[in-house]
């Protein structure tokens, strides 16, 4: 039977992952990360250690490079712009064009309708197009 885990303390201590502290220590895991990926045919232990350092990327990232949501106004702005939309083709998602301008003024929230249908136009999940409630206490 195979030990699950070994001393801890002796692992870090030799060397193994650990928390990363500094962007220094971030470029040398995201290296090495890099390094694992693209390895045609990893073996079990790379796997493991890709998943590892994934957390522990992906873990200090978001404690030092979080992005904050965005409001649905500024997600359908930035859709429309990418997307060189115009208020007048999202009229089928909206209902009107006079819902689409409301909207996009802050005058009128998405109806539960309006959410499904931009998220089926966009392909996305539809909870990019409701507004968070730490976001709304914030405002």
């Amino acid at each position: 039977m195979r030990k699950l885990l070994a001393n801890p303390v002796e692992m870090i201590a030799k060397g193994a992952p650990r928390l990363i502290r500094n962007d220094e220590e971030l470029r040398a895991y995201t290296n090495a990360l890099f390094q694992l990926t693209s390895l045609e045919n990893p073996s079990n232990a790379q796997v493991e250690a890709i998943e590892l350092l994934t957390l522990l990327v992906e873990r200090y990232e978001q404690a030092h490079y979080s992005i904050p949501a965005a409001d649905p106004v500024s997600v359908v702005r930035f859709l429309i712009d990418h997307q060189n939309l115009t208020q007048r083709d999202l009229i089928p998602q909206f209902g009107s064009e006079s819902a689409v301008s409301m909207f996009l003024t802050g005058r009128r929230k998405l109806t539960v309708e309006q959410v499904r249908n931009l998220s089926t136009r966009f392909k996305l999940p539809a909870d990019i197009f409701i507004q968070k409630a730490e976001a709304v206490a914030a405002n």
